[in-house]
């Protein structure tokens, strides 16, 4: 699969098979993750696996209830960290930069999966401190996303886009 056509093809998928992910792909999708793009290459971001079904449960409460979360078999938490992210930006660091490493490290993480024929979903409304108390974080760690993976038992249809159009400007910001 070319890059285009999984990021054409990849859909945030809810419903998922009672199918274990193997690891080799888990370590795949996190392999990818490693290489997204990041400030000053400090990689400012961690992962939590989480596959047991008590912390799954606390994840589900902390998404205010979104049941599809634990019924994936694995359940992915990126976190930004801010103590390595301020180590070379200082305060950019802990409050812009480790949180654009995490989403770059997801956005691979989600095409990764696609590639691979699993499915997943960046789910990012969730209540930060019940997360924090579910998982045991640290306060150095920002929880910026919660991903379900799994082998999808859904095709859900593409979701209309914004025409270019509509968000290009050019040589300055322009009222359209």
């Amino acid at each position: 699969m070319d890059v285009f056509e999984a990021i054409i093809g990849r859909r945030s998928i809810r419903k998922f098979k009672k199918k274990p992910v193997e690891d080799e792909l888990i370590w795949k999708i996190l392999e990818a993750g490693t290489w997204a793009p990041s400030a000053g290459n400090m990689q400012s971001w961690e992962v939590i696996l989480v596959k047991k079904d008590d912390i799954k449960e606390k994840l589900v409460a902390a998404a205010y209830l979104r049941a599809f979360i634990g019924e994936a078999p694995l359940i992915m938490v990126l976190c930004a960290n801010t103590h390595v992210a301020a180590a070379m930006y200082n305060e950019r660091g802990t409050e812009l930069y480790c949180i654009q490493d995490a989403a770059c490290a997801a956005e691979n993480m989600l095409l990764a999966a696609h590639a691979l024929g699993l499915g997943a979903c960046w789910v990012g409304s969730f209540d930060e401190e019940v997360l924090r108390r579910a998982l045991d974080l640290p306060d150095y760690l920002k929880p910026v996303t919660i991903i379900p993976v799994g082998y999808p038992d859904d095709n859900p249809y593409p979701p209309p886009r914004r025409e270019i159009e509509e968000i290009i400007h050019q040589d300055k910001f322009q009222e359209i």
